[in-house]
């Protein structure tokens, strides 16, 4: 059994610790993808996106792009 988080004990942590705390946790998450399989939803949503980027792969923006609008807003 799991011991219990005490919020108290992560609060003590420095800001960085915290950060590869959380590292760490995401990074076991993902290491048991097939333990959250996705909806038939998503996966209809995700193939769809893709769809419609193949038929025109220059709508959209980079990431470089998006970040660059995002940054700009500040």
């Amino acid at each position: 059994m799991a011991q219990p988080v005490n919020m108290a004990d992560i609060m003590a942590l420095s800001i960085p610790e915290r950060i590869i705390l959380v590292e760490e946790i995401w990074d076991s998450i993902a290491a048991e993808q097939e333990a959250m399989p996705l909806t038939p939803e998503q996966l209809a949503e995700i193939d769809q996106r893709i769809d419609e980027w193949e038929a025109s792969p220059k709508i959209g923006a980079s990431w470089e792009e998006v970040k660059a609008r995002i940054q700009g807003r500040r």
